[in-house]
């Protein structure tokens, strides 16, 4: 059997993958049994290349992915199975990324997650140990071979595991301090092991050349790119314009196209399946590898989706990306648009004024004045700091003065929760446990809503923030340098300070990036 990775290694295929929801019950339940029944279907059909298979999706519990794809890999159709850091910590991550090995499932999806929203008797507590980045290198340090001290596995080394990593990302985001963090977490993605990217869901096809021009402008063209098409129907467009899945956005002229089609005889049926043929025929001119079929539940509509992109010339998919076009209001591009075809021009960057932000504050600028002065390696506070720790009765707290007084401030400045591995350096002095519903530590998620968290209370993403901060200094381009960041919860209530001066938080542990990895691959960037 041809290997999804042996798939994606030839450039001259164009493959199609279908998604396949799970569903919360057992494998008796009827909703299962329909599942099961289009899962079959898929089997079967050559034009499907594999079969993507979610994790709890929406945030919703769900039936384990493995139960729907256990038939699926036996009947020897490729699986990918998603997997999500919402639900297990890093040791479960790794314990489930073994049993998927072991059973032969070879293709993981690694996402972050979305925020759980429903679980018995209440709200379900999220857990967000990891994020997507944190997972893709830990599959891609399983890939390599966990070595000698690798997380209790003593002098024994551990054998390698030949996991396919894939990542999702998005640029249909309003502003600029989410659209380009969201490309520099892509770039991280790839250097830290993902093999091929799906985009998220999103209409606007100078958005989605974009995407293409920036990766072939940053040295990441040789990564597979496979285009995100969901067949939409009105009520799944009015969903996604109230903006009930994170990071999904239909406009308001989408939506209005959608009622009216709806209307139709047919209720828009012939209307949303050309709609979706039609981005598959602009993924197919732009170059894309290929696309990820969602929002599907009938191998019927399959079948009538493929059919009518194949009755379509050469060239009419340069019409439809003019046609399908669906941008927000002031909504932020990377580059200019080209007036001869409607989309993303490479030769041209939008300009990006140095304008002042609200979120460049005093605390900010006297946060990077003190970390400057006191924590970087070689100063006087640095080498004072260390030796005070060192010495102190307890080395893990340091001084008693100098605790009490780290405490005081940076819950007062910064809400900081204590968990003495310290990522305020990193994210331009905002705590990502006490402002980020995630805790993430490698750049944004996917969620964010016009800037704001997708989770309510939680105002601007942090990284939003934290990239108008680092711009305003003209550093916004480095801000993901030194991911992955995996933070270490045994230091947890010790002194962030003494740990940072004694070599014990993540700063002192700054990833280089394995000569296996796909970014350091020429001859995987060829393929």
């Amino acid at each position: 059997m041809e290997t999804l990775q042996e798939k994606l290694a030839d450039p001259a295929r164009f493959l199609v993958a279908s998604e396949l929801v799970s569903v919360r019950g057992s494998m008796t339940e009827e909703s299962a049994i329909r599942a099961r029944d289009f899962a079959n279907q898929l089997i079967s059909s050559p034009a499907i290349d594999w079969i993507s298979i979610t994790d709890n999706a929406g945030g919703n519990p769900q039936l384990a992915p493995l139960a729907l794809g256990r038939p699926i890999l036996y009947a020897g159709k490729e699986v990918v199975i998603h997997l999500t850091c919402k639900d297990l910590n890093r040791n479960g991550l790794e314990s489930e990324a073994w049993m998927l090995s072991s059973e032969g499932f070879h293709n993981i999806l690694a996402m972050t997650g979305d925020y759980p929203v429903a679980g018995l008797d209440g709200l379900a507590k999220p857990v967000f140990d990891l994020d997507s980045v944190g997972l893709i290198s830990l599959l891609d340090k399983m890939n390599r071979g966990l070595g000698p001290g690798s997380g209790g596995n003593g002098n024994r080394p551990l054998g390698k595991t030949e996991f396919c990593i894939g990542a999702v990302t998005t640029n249909f985001k309003l502003r600029e301090g989410e659209v380009v963090p969201q490309y520099l977490k892509l770039r991280k993605k790839i250097e830290c092991g993902a093999r091929f990217i799906v985009n998220q869901i999103g209409f606007d096809a100078r958005k989605i050349s974009e995407l293409r021009a920036w990766m072939d402008a940053h040295g990441l063209g040789g990564t597979p790119l496979i285009g995100n098409v969901y067949l939409l129907s009105s009520r799944v467009a009015q969903i996604f314009h109230e903006g009930r899945i994170p990071g999904v956005v239909v406009t308001p002229a989408l939506l209005e196209i959608c009622r009216e089609q709806s209307r139709s005889a047919d209720g828009g049926r012939s209307f949303f399946l050309e709609f979706a043929a039609r981005q598959i025929a602009v993924y197919r001119g732009l170059g894309f590898r290929g696309v990820y079929l969602g929002g599907v539940h009938s191998f019927r509509a399959i079948e009538q989706i493929l059919a009518i992109e194949r009755s379509f010339a050469p060239g009419d998919w340069r019409q439809f990306a003019r046609e399908i076009q669906f941008s927000r209001p002031g909504e932020f591009f990377f580059y200019a648009s080209d007036p001869a075809t409607g989309l993303a021009d490479p030769a041209r960057e939008t300009p990006r004024p140095q304008a002042p932000s609200k979120h460049v504050t005093a605390l900010y600028r006297i946060s990077k004045a003190a970390h400057d002065s006191m924590f970087v390696p070689g100063t006087a506070v640095a080498g004072w700091g260390a030796r005070a720790c060192a010495h102190a009765k307890d080395p893990m707290q340091g001084p008693a003065p100098l605790r009490a007084l780290e405490h005081l401030t940076k819950a007062a400045l910064f809400r900081c929760k204590d968990c003495g591995d310290c990522s305020l350096p990193d994210i331009a002095y905002l705590c990502p446990e006490s402002q980020c519903a995630k805790n993430q530590r490698n750049g944004p998620c996917g969620g964010t809503r016009e800037g704001r968290c997708e989770v309510d209370g939680y105002g601007d993403c942090i990284w939003l923030r934290a990239y108008e901060r680092l711009k305003h200094d003209h550093r916004e381009q480095s801000m993901l340098d030194y991911a992955p960041v995996v933070q270490n919860q045994g230091l947890r209530g010790t002194s962030a300070w003494a740990n940072q001066w004694l070599g014990r938080d993540h700063a002192a542990k700054r990833q280089t990036l394995p000569a296996e990895s796909p970014a350091r691959n020429p001859e995987w960037q060829k393929q």
